[in-house]
This record gives C-alpha cells, sequence and structure tokens, in this order.
C-alpha cells in the first residue's frame, strides 16, 4: 500500500519553500477526493509520474492508461470552487473553498475536480502542476540558466561576508544573529532550534555551521510558503518575478493604476536584495516578501495618510475628533490631573478638549478632577500648553470647551489669559447673521474657538446669570462642590458669568435644547447644544431621522454618562451614525471604542475632521440611521476578504497561558449603520508557533461604505486569563484592494514590531436583490422578479404627478444597470474566476488557455472596434463557446448602457430638480392641504425620500457607465499584452477614463 502524506503534518524538514519541494511531494503523492459531476465524492491516491509527464491516480475503472492526464494537456490550473461542479449546490458546504482546486484539460476543456485535506496541500499541487505547465519536464532545479540560484548566491554571499576567518565555517551564535537580521521579528529560539535539527539530521553536530547548512537553514526558516505560492502565480519562470510579471501583479492583483516598467525597477531596486537580481530587473521570494511587508504596499490608502477630503464645507458637515477629561490618565475620579493628557490628544489630532474651570487657592483659576487641590493645574499652565501644541498635529480649528466652575472675579483673570497667551489665534469675530451655515474648516485655519455659554445682550453689567450646562452637574455634585442656590426641583441651574469671558465665545455658543421643532424655527447656526449620552442615544433611537436633519446645520456635542466613573467610553458610530460631530472619548481609556475613533480620525490625514457622507449633509435627504437593509441611492458593496497567515504574533499581555505556543484566531468586526455591523472570525490555527496559518474567506455587505469601519481582533484560544493578542483598525474607504499585510497593533493603539496579518482584500459591487455569493441566483432571476426602486406618494397631487414621470427612467435605469452586472458575472464565472476579479484578469485567463494550445489562437479580440468583438477562427470546444456567448452578452449590455445611460440620467435629474422646484413652497402646500401631524410627518418622509432616491439612482448610473468603459479599456489593455488582439493600433482607448462623480452640490 502506498504511503499517503498529510502536507499539514509533515515535519519541518519537509516544508514546501520551493517548486523543487512541491515537484517531490508530488512524484510521492496523496490522497485527495475526486469529484464527479454527480456530485459524489471518491477518495483517490494522485501521483505525478517519474518522468514528470503525467498525473495518474488510482484505484480507478478505467485502463491505467485513461486514469491519468498528461502536462502538456493542462490548459489551467483553478484554486477554491472555480467550475459548475464543485459550485453546485449539493457540494459547496461541504468543504471549504480554500481546499478545492481544478484542472481544465484537454481539447474539449474538461475538468478534474479534487478536494484536498488542507490549504497547504492544495498549494503544493497547484504550484508544482502550474510550474510543469510552463516547463514541461525540465528539471525544477534548473529551468534556465542559474535563475533558481540567485537566492542561493545571495545567502551564500551573505555567509561569505559573516564568514570573517574564511575558514568556510561560522559559529552558531553568529548564524542565528545573520538570520534574525534578515527576519527581523523571529524568535532567536527558533533560529537555534532549527540549526540543531538540520546540524542533527546531518549528523554534523558542534559550535560552527558550514555555508550549505546555512542556506538550508535560511530556506526554510525564511520562505513563507503562502508569499512563494503568490510568486508562482505571477512568475514567468516560477522561481522570480520580472518586471513584466510584476507589473502585472501590480495592475491585476493589486489594483494599482499607471504602472509602468520603470516604476517595476524602482521596487526591484529598492527591495531585491541580490545584487544579480538588482541589476536584472528580477525580484526573487526574498525582495518579494519584503515589498509586501513594506509601507509601499500598505493596506492603509495612503492618499488618506494627507488631507484628502473637501475641507470647504460648513463646519456642522464635518465629525470632529473630540477629547472628554483629556488630562486625565487614570479614571474620572480618582486619577490625578496630568498636563501630558492634552498633549497626547493634540498629538493624535485630537479638535476639541474640554476645560472644567474651578476656583483655585491662590486666586488663580485652575483646572482639576480631584477633589485633593495637590492634584489641580494652574488654568495658565494649561493654555500655555495648548497654545504651544494646539497646531502641531492639524491646521484646521480647534474648539476649547469651557465648563466654568469659578467665580466671576477668577473668570475675568482665565479670559485675560486665554487672550493674552492665544492672541490672535484666538477666534473672535461675531457671527454673520445674514449667512445660514458656519464657516468651513479651511476658512478658520489656525484658529481657536471657544464654545461656552453667552450673556444675553440685554445684559449690559459686568456680570449675569446664565443657565448651568447639564454637563459637570454630577461632578460638580460628587466633588461636594455643587451650586447651593439651586434647590432640587427650582428648574434649571443658574450661575454667574463674566462679561469679559462671554465675549470670548462667538460661533459655539452653547444653549439648552428643547426640542427638534423649537429648533428647527429659532436656534441660530453659531449655537449648539450639549447631549448627555443617555439623551442622545434615546433620540438616535427614537427619532433618529429629526436628529440627522438637526445636525445638518447645527453642532451638537456628546458627552459620557456620568455614571461612567471608570472613564470607560460609549461607541462613537451609535452617534455617528446620526450625524452627531462631536462624541467626547476618553482618550486615556483603550479598547474597542478608542480603537474605532482613533482608526476612522486616520482617513483625512489625521487631522481630526472627516466629511460626513454626502447623504447626511444634502439640504433634502432621506436617510434612515436604523435602516436594515441596502440605502436608497447608495450603491451597497461587497467586501472579500481572505485572512491568509499571522507574523510574529506576541503572546497575549498578562495571560497565563500554558506554554510558549500561541492557538491563535482572528475575529473581523465590521462597525457602521445597524444594517452592516457583523463579526466573522476563522478557526483556530492549533500549534502553529508565531506564524498561524489561517486560509479563510469571509464576506461583508457594506451598505453605507461611507461609515463602516473594518478591525481585525486576534486571539488566543489557549488562555487563562487575558484571551487579547493584538487589533487593527480602518476606516472601509481607506482599504486598499489585493495582497496586503495588516500592522497589528497593541490595546493601547501602539504598533506592535513586526506583528502583521497577511490578507487579501476585494470590494464588489453587490448585485440587485441578492449578496452576490450563490452562483447565477441573480442571473436567473429575470426581469419578473427583478427589485426595483420606487418613489413613495405624498399624498399632493401635484408633487405626486411630478415623481410619477419618474418610474419609468427609474425601471430603465435598474435593468441597464443589472443587465451588465448579470452579465459580467456569468462572463467571470465561466473564466473560473470570482465576482471580485476584473476585466483584465478574465481577458488574460482566457488568453492563457489559447496560449498553452499547440495551434494558432483559437479566438482572437478585434480591438480596431470600440467594443471589440470575441471572434473563433474555426471550430472551437464547447467551453469556449459559452465563454464567447458570455462574453458577447457582455459586450453588448455594456453598449447599450453607455449609449442610453445619458438620456435616462437627464430624465432623473429632471424629475428630481422638478421636486426641488416645491422645496420652498412646501410649508404654504401643507397648510392649503391642510397636512398636520402625522400625515405632515410621512408627507415630508416621502418627499426627502424621493428627492434622495432620484438623486443615488442618477448617480449609481453615472458610476455604471464609467465602469463600462473602463472595462472597455481593460479589455483593449489587456488584448494588446497578451497576444489574442488583431488590430491593436487601432484602439479607441487611448487613456483611461477615469470613474469620477461630480461632487454633490450643497
Amino acid at each position: 500500500k502506498k504511503k499517503t502524506v498529510s502536507f499539514s503534518t509533515m515535519p519541518n524538514d519537509r516544508k514546501i519553500n520551493s517548486t523543487a519541494a512541491c515537484i517531490s511531494f508530488m512524484l510521492e503523492g496523496c490522497e485527495l477526493k475526486k469529484v464527479r459531476s454527480n456530485s459524489r465524492m471518491y477518495s483517490r491516491f494522485f501521483v505525478l509520474d517519474a518522468d514528470m509527464r503525467s498525473l495518474r491516480w488510482e484505484p480507478s475503472k478505467k485502463d491505467s492508461e485513461k486514469a491519468k492526464i498528461e502536462i502538456k494537456s493542462v490548459k489551467e490550473v483553478r484554486v477554491g470552487k472555480k467550475t459548475p461542479i464543485l459550485r453546485s449546490n449539493g457540494l459547496s458546504d461541504q468543504f471549504p473553498d480554500e481546499c478545492a482546486f481544478s484542472i481544465i484539460y484537454g481539447d474539449n476543456y474538461e475538468s478534474l475536480d479534487l478536494v484536498a485535506s488542507s490549504a497547504d496541500v492544495v498549494s503544493a499541487w497547484v504550484m508544482g502542476l502550474r510550474y510543469l505547465v510552463s516547463y514541461g519536464k525540465h528539471s525544477p532545479e534548473a529551468p534556465g540558466t542559474g535563475h533558481p540560484s540567485l537566492r542561493t548566491s545571495w545567502i551564500s554571499s551573505v555567509f561569505d561576508l559573516a564568514d570573517l576567518e574564511k575558514s568556510g565555517h561560522i559559529p552558531v551564535s553568529r548564524a542565528v544573529q545573520l538570520i534574525k537580521a534578515l527576519n527581523p521579528g523571529m524568535k532567536t529560539s527558533t533560529i537555534e532550534l532549527k540549526f540543531k535539527e538540520l546540524q542533527k539530521a546531518s549528523e554534523r553536530s558542534g559550535a560552527e555551521v558550514a555555508c550549505d547548512l546555512f542556506v538550508e537553514a535560511y530556506c526554510e526558516l525564511c520562505t513563507r510558503p503562502e508569499i512563494f505560492f503568490l510568486l508562482v502565480q505571477f512568475s514567468s519562470n516560477k522561481e522570480y518575478l520580472g518586471l513584466k510579471d510584476l507589473l502585472m501583479f501590480l495592475e491585476v492583483e493589486q489594483g494599482m493604476e499607471g504602472v509602468t516598467e520603470e516604476k517595476c525597477l524602482e521596487i526591484v531596486s529598492k527591495y531585491e536584495p541580490s545584487k544579480e537580481g538588482r541589476e536584472k530587473g528580477y525580484l526573487a521570494i526574498d525582495g518579494f516578501t519584503r515589498y509586501l511587508l513594506s509601507a509601499d504596499c500598505s493596506i492603509f490608502d495612503p492618499q488618506h495618510r494627507k488631507v484628502c477630503q473637501d475641507m470647504a464645507q460648513p463646519l456642522s458637515h464635518y465629525y470632529i475628533s473630540s477629547a472628554h477629561s483629556a488630562c486625565l490618565l487614570e479614571d474620572n475620579f480618582w486619577g490625578s490631573s496630568d498636563i501630558s493628557g492634552y498633549i497626547s490628544a493634540l498629538g493624535l489630532g485630537c479638535r476639541s478638549i474640554e476645560l472644567v474651570l474651578w476656583d483655585g487657592p491662590e486666586g488663580e483659576p485652575v483646572v482639576y478632577t480631584n477633589p485633593s487641590a495637590a492634584s489641580s493645574v494652574p488654568f495658565r499652565t494649561v493654555v500655555g500648553l495648548i497654545d504651544q501644541h494646539a497646531f502641531a498635529a492639524s491646521a484646521y480649528p480647534l474648539i476649547l470647551c469651557l465648563v466654568v466652575r469659578c467665580s466671576a472675579p477668577q473668570q475675568r483673570l482665565a479670559a485675560q489669559c486665554l487672550r493674552k497667551t492665544l492672541g490672535e489665534k484666538l477666534y473672535l469675530e461675531p457671527p454673520n447673521p445674514a449667512a445660514s451655515y458656519l464657516p468651513s474648516p479651511e476658512q478658520l485655519k489656525g484658529r481657536i474657538l471657544i464654545k461656552g455659554k453667552k450673556l444675553p445682550p440685554s445684559c449690559e453689567d459686568s456680570e449675569g446669570e446664565v443657565s448651568d450646562e447639564e454637563e459637570g452637574w454630577e461632578l460638580a455634585r460628587r466633588l461636594g462642590q455643587e451650586d447651593r442656590e439651586g434647590p432640587e426641583g427650582s428648574g434649571p441651574r443658574r450661575v454667574r458669568l463674566s462679561r469679559e469671558l462671554s465675549e470670548l465665545v462667538s460661533l459655539c455658543q452653547a444653549v439648552p435644547f428643547q426640542d427638534f421643532e423649537s429648533s428647527r424655527r429659532g436656534q441660530h447656526y453659531w449655537e449648539m447644544c450639549s447631549f448627555s449620552e443617555v439623551e442622545a442615544g434615546r433620540f438616535a433611537n427614537e427619532c433618529p431621522a429629526e436628529l440627522v436633519s438637526y445636525n445638518k446645520r447645527f453642532l451638537s456635542r456628546i458627552y459620557p454618562s456620568p455614571m461612567r466613573i471608570d472613564a470607560s467610553n460609549m461607541n462613537p458610530q451609535d452617534f455617528w451614525k446620526c450625524g452627531c460631530q462631536m462624541v467626547a472619548m476618553n482618550y486615556q481609556t483603550p479598547g474597542l471604542m478608542m480603537d474605532l475613533n482613533a482608526g476612522w480620525f486616520q482617513q483625512n490625514g489625521a487631522c481630526g475632521y472627516v466629511l460626513r457622507p454626502a447623504i447626511m449633509r444634502e439640504e433634502v435627504s432621506y436617510f434612515s440611521a436604523n435602516a436594515k437593509d441596502s440605502l436608497p441611492g447608495v450603491p451597497a458593496q461587497l467586501l472579500h476578504l481572505k485572512v491568509i497567515s499571522g507574523q510574529n504574533l506576541p503572546k497575549p499581555k498578562g495571560s497565563g497561558a500554558k506554554g510558549e505556543v500561541v492557538e491563535p484566531y482572528v475575529c473581523a468586526e465590521i462597525h457602521g449603520i445597524p444594517a452592516d455591523c457583523a463579526e466573522h472570525r476563522t478557526k483556530t490555527a492549533l500549534q502553529s508557533g508565531d506564524n498561524p496559518v489561517f486560509d479563510e474567506s469571509l464576506e461583508f455587505q457594506i451598505n453605507l461604505p461611507e461609515l463602516a469601519v473594518l478591525r481585525f481582533v486576534v486571539l488566543d484560544d489557549d488562555y487563562i486569563g487575558d484571551e487579547f493578542i493584538a487589533q487593527y483598525t480602518i476606516p472601509f474607504e481607506c482599504l486598499q484592494p489585493g495582497y496586503r499585510h495588516v500592522p497589528l497593533q497593541s490595546l493601547a493603539g501602539e504598533p506592535l514590531p513586526h506583528a502583521t496579518l497577511f490578507v487579501h482584500v476585494a470590494i464588489t459591487d453587490r448585485r440587485g436583490g441578492d449578496k452576490g455569493h450563490r452562483r447565477g441566483l441573480v442571473g436567473r432571476r429575470g426581469r419578473r422578479v427583478r427589485e426595483y426602486t420606487s418613489t413613495k406618494a405624498t399624498g399632493i397631487k401635484a408633487i405626486d404627478e411630478v415623481f410619477r414621470t419618474a418610474t419609468q427612467p427609474l425601471r430603465e435605469a435598474t435593468d441597464l444597470r443589472e443587465n451588465v452586472q448579470n452579465a459580467l458575472v456569468s462572463f467571470k464565472e465561466l473564466c473560473g474566476l470570482t465576482p471580485a476579479a476584473n476585466m483584465k484578469q478574465c481577458i488574460l485567463t482566457v488568453a492563457t488557455w489559447l496560449l498553452h494550445s499547440d495551434s494558432a489562437p483559437s479566438v482572437t479580440l478585434n480591438l480596431a472596434e470600440r467594443y471589440p468583438p470575441m471572434e473563433a477562427q474555426g471550430p472551437i470546444p464547447d467551453l469556449l463557446r459559452k465563454v464567447l456567448t458570455a462574453y458577447e452578452t457582455m459586450i453588448q449590455t455594456s453598449r447599450t448602457l453607455i449609449e442610453s445611460a445619458d438620456a435616462v440620467y437627464g430624465k432623473l435629474i429632471q424629475a428630481q430638480q422638478a421636486g426641488m422646484d416645491f422645496h420652498k413652497e412646501l410649508p404654504h402646500i401643507e397648510a392649503q392641504e391642510g397636512l398636520r401631524g402625522r400625515k405632515l410627518q410621512k408627507a415630508l418622509e416621502s418627499f426627502a425620500w424621493n428627492i434622495t432616491v432620484l438623486k443615488g439612482q442618477a448617480d449609481l448610473l453615472k458610476h455604471a457607465k464609467a465602469e463600462a468603459l473602463d472595462n472597455l479599456w481593460q479589455i483593449h489593455n489587456a488584448g494588446q499584452s497578451c497576444g489574442i488582439g488583431r488590430n491593436c493600433s487601432a484602439s479607441p482607448e487611448p487613456s483611461r477614463p477615469r470613474a469620477l462623480l461630480e461632487p454633490i452640490p450643497e
């Protein structure tokens, strides 16, 4: 009986770290499950022939000569469930995607569908087969002229430099340090153990190692199979990436635009360690690994590292990074006041800081939160610090929220201190009564705004009474300094306010909140309200639409409940989803909530301001924060996330876990509107050392991408006490597609050196009415059950007639978009690709099949035409015929969309503008129609819904046209580069169209 080798349980010395190791593994053979068209699976032993020309399996009822596939007949090797048989419903849930692979072979493009015991076994077979398909029976050690030795010769040269005595040996300790220097993050004990293993196996124990043993140790320790597998996929010779290979990888897989061979040469020069590789433009496995780990290949889009959003909108249209009790490093009541907390918060881009002023013992105000006067900080010290650090991390306006608890004489001193210290930075200009909105962050650059109470215009004295703010009452009561003049039940508490302090308040005048109707009718744009977390939470649940509408014009500040005596944090997403700009966080308290806040404010150059989603800014728009599904006019998207592996994961802090090895798993969480909140976890990687392999695919539907945040959390399954290992939080809009490393952070948000997750990210548009991952479901739904977005009746005849004219254009817009979407998915599936694949990948895949044939390509692309037809040259196999039909459908639906979109777009915008003409007349029309109460509310909601739907569907159509044009560009580009294009010089699309939408008018 032949020996079955399980890849996942191979001893370390059999680690697959080269093509040669894959071939060796295949020559030994292993058990795989063969999947038949009737959805039944049979266990068979698969082995590569010794001459490396055929793949055989046994037992088989067929003749032994028929139970084989010749390597030269293989057209393609696919990873995952990428054929109709593997996608069939009877099998799809029986094994994970990463354990399946298919071999497409023969002139009729038949498929041999196989399931392995683990993703590692799949990797070994796929890597080996792809190599053999490219190079036939060339020895894997020498497919070219010495190219595979690129790596070996480099490692040997490193060894020679370390061999100071030129004896051909170096001490083990020096060898360990050398490998550690080449692979930062690897444990010394791991390297030492590897040398002991190799010395024992070769019976060469001792305190020194020779060059060959050093090379072997390096290759086994520093080759990451998942990256080697990736290199083999794109490499022309399966051992390194040439400039064309690297260009293809960056364009097709990483989604980079405008990549040139010069740019690729820069990457090779920067990351390839071997001199020969740099000179010849080759990126071998070590250079490729270094590149993938580098900042140049970050998961965080570099465009977002600088200010990239429109900063000329009114201040109320931004989320503002805000701190509550920033001076505290411990908890609210038992911590000591410490000015370093202010420096830390300002350094992180915080743009709103709270200062609670108390009477100081020496006649000048102090800032403190502890009854012990010894822990207080003089107010002038804090203001001096703010003056020094206010604009160190961000040039945009800083808002100082003053909570006044000191006497009028000390208030005067505080006002003098602010004027004298801050000088020109202090914004004192009175608000413009003719304006409707606050100035923009751009207009207020470098200025400090004071948020606080203001004396009424009727008060002419040097001081007067104003209503106290809710915020701080609980604090004052706990500190035994409550205002004795405000007995229970006597209405709002009153405090004395000096004119000098009152005059410093301009654009952020604190006023008490009454109700939304009163605010709509009487609140000025420069007035703002503070809400307790409990009160704001009630509004967010009971009347979210009104809170969103309120926040379009006015700033609102949410402060934590006084019951949070441990300085814990509220979830900022609960209030961001309703448009609340300033959610005050306890910066000194790490954890999930602070991760969300810190991650969120990274997306606009960490300047402390983030532009809110358009649907929350437009004057007339329908948005329900508690929506359970996609929003009208906002394109829902699918996030396809593959968690591949982890690197150098530390043990949980304070963990009493048994042994040194962690048993990690990864949780991926989406935080956003309720419809988007979701969490998926990978399986636990058992006994995997510091570099676990997960190889697991997760999928999320994102209905409001602009408000979504992705958080990775790595946890330990084998723990006693603390299970937290690491985390990383990133706004959805900042994700870069492709293969990326996630730089893991500690609970406090500090980088963990060399600790990463290796992931693959793909984002696709969700197809109408379906989550898009069940094969063909949407394509088969047909027009009868297609979901169409429609307008709603307002109950006002003249307005409803206008919106009724949009019924047909809305249906046409949906049909145009979804016909293309369905045709695209069908074409991608027949190419053996996922919905996340791009058009260039599809064309290159078809070209790969054709160019593996002995004869001339049987299918060509006629690039002389704007909509290039794919033409058969003579008879072609059934699979290719289906591909051609699917391609033709995709081209025709794209053509219809491109040629019809502008007319339909015009009708939608015309109906939307006609509706907006009624907007200013609405109060008058409402009165005429006698609408009140619930009927009035319903009419206003329906009107906003209709305007949002028309604008949104028009934008979606415009976006779909831009994507269709981009697909045409990709077809021309791929056709030219892969050899199946004809009449290339006549390409009508010389430059790539940009899929940009016009900014939404305010």
